[in-house]
């Protein structure tokens, strides 16, 4: 007894995967994403051939490439066209994702190869768009306004902007539907298809998760820190892992014993006092002070009560005995 049963499954492609089990020839829609990927492959070889073949010139003359490079970016597309879609009906990009075309035009539930004329009109108008756009510049360049070529560049212009316009409407059309990406394909009559029946993936979502909660830590630390008086935080820790010895301003010592300023820790310029034992230059309590209005002393975590010069009445001694 024969078992063959299908199942169905709804994807992003704008309707249903139908799989048959043991049917080899069943056709599988292709998703969205797939199909771009494999226009970028395409892309990506088609700029990595074309620099590999420049590589070979790059000890001639230079410049001599360029009058001819439309034609030799269009020959190496023809080589490519011919080892892919002539071939086997799929290009590099296609073949890498395991997709191929389909000729959408036949009525048979089977795979469909495309036809030979499916083929080399995909070639004109993929390769010979490109071939005419670019040698186009060259060809209507230095050329009289009233002449037949200035009516003729006018002509492709718009035909040209007629096309793009159809394009992005057709791929408005393919993010809806899921098939036809691109003009060529939808005039064609040509699908992309999986090649062979593609399995349920599961795919694991710890290493997002992980992304995610790091991000949002990240935000949430960069939000946090301009919130934090870092200034006086690092004071309080200062003042309580760094006890300091309080003494009266009126002490003849302090001449001695307040040497620097108690936050640049140089020899302070025009000696201020904040209420507290410890001297400042008045630039820098002053800066602070504006910045912070909270400040307070970092020796002592003494906060500001008022910004005032340092009076004291330091008899010539001292400073010889020092």
């Amino acid at each position: 007894m024969h078992n063959d049963f299908s199942f169905m499954l709804v994807d992003d492609t704008g309707g249903d995967m139908h799989f048959t089990e043991g049917s080899s020839s069943a056709i599988t829609p292709v998703l969205r994403i797939s199909q771009l990927d494999a226009f970028e492959l395409d892309r990506a070889l088609e700029q990595l051939v074309w620099s590999q073949f420049i590589q070979c010139f790059q000890h001639f003359k230079p410049g001599q490439l360029t009058h001819f490079e439309p034609e030799l970016k269009a020959f190496l597309q023809l080589l490519l066209w011919r080892f892919t879609i002539y071939s086997q009906s799929a290009t590099v990009g296609q073949s890498l994702l395991s997709i191929r075309y389909k000729n959408d035009l036949s009525q048979a539930q089977k795979y469909q190869l495309m036809s030979r004329q499916q083929k080399l009109w995909y070639a004109l108008c993929t390769i010979g768009e490109k071939w005419l756009q670019e040698r186009s510049r060259d060809l209507f360049t230095n050329r009289p306004t009233e002449s037949a070529f200035h009516k003729a560049k006018y002509s492709i212009g718009i035909i040209c902007g007629l096309t793009k316009a159809a394009s992005l409407l057709n791929f408005l059309i393919f993010l809806q539907k899921g098939r036809f990406p691109t003009l060529a394909e939808r005039f064609l009559g040509i699908r992309a298809v999986f090649s062979r029946p593609q399995g349920i993936r599961q795919v694991g979502f710890k290493y997002m998760n992980r992304e995610l909660l790091w991000h949002g830590f990240a935000e949430f630390l960069i939000f946090l820190f301009p919130l934090i008086n870092t200034r006086k935080l690092k004071s309080r820790l200062y003042s309580w892992f760094s006890p300091h010895n309080g003494f009266k301003i009126s002490d003849a010592t302090l001449a001695r014993q307040c040497r620097e300023c108690a936050l640049c820790g140089k020899w302070p310029t025009l000696p201020h006092t904040i209420g507290c034992d410890h001297v400042f230059c008045y630039y820098c309590i002053k800066s602070y002070s504006i910045s912070d209005m909270y400040f307070a002393c970092p020796k002592c975590a003494l906060e500001l009560q008022k910004v005032e010069p340092l009076k004291l009445q330091i008899e010539m001694t001292d400073f010889n005995k020092s």
